[in-house]
């Protein structure tokens, strides 16, 4: 499917940078997953619900098993950011989601990965994306 990515917006705050005034390289990550976070929420699965335990049924755990990022050009004090989010793949019990950093002049800034999987209390090997999930993301991916 041809979706149009899901747009995530942020500016750079000062506590954000590192000693030479671009973002701290740790912090890029805070933002992808902040980026990933409303994402999952616009699709139907909002992290709260997703990993807190309920009466009815389990949590469910998606961790990150695997990130990358590539920085390209810095992101200062005060940029804008816009982080385009694509789901890149869906397997049985895992997804990679893509995102692209732009800052405020459409420069490209950053590029990032993260993979998810699927996991369960009781660690069965076994585990699946639950159906709904699979749906949304293969409803979003590109």
């Amino acid at each position: 499917m041809d979706q149009e990515p899901f747009v995530y917006e942020f500016q750079v705050r000062l506590h954000d940078t590192d000693g030479a005034g671009v973002l701290f390289y740790a912090h890029l990550f805070r933002h992808i997953h902040d980026a990933y976070e409303s994402f999952m929420g616009s699709i139907g699965f909002p992290l709260p619900e997703l990993i807190a335990p309920s009466l009815t049924a389990a949590s469910l755990a998606l961790p990150i098993v695997h990130a990358e990022a590539d920085y390209l050009s810095p992101l200062r004090h005060g940029d804008r950011v816009c982080v385009r989010l694509a789901v890149a793949e869906i397997r049985t019990r895992s997804f990679a989601l893509d995102y692209v950093l732009s800052d405020q002049c459409a420069r490209l800034c950053a590029r990032g990965r993260t993979v998810h999987a699927m996991a369960v209390a009781d660690n069965r090997a076994n585990a699946r994306l639950p159906e709904g999930l699979r749906h949304a993301l293969l409803a979003r991916a590109t």
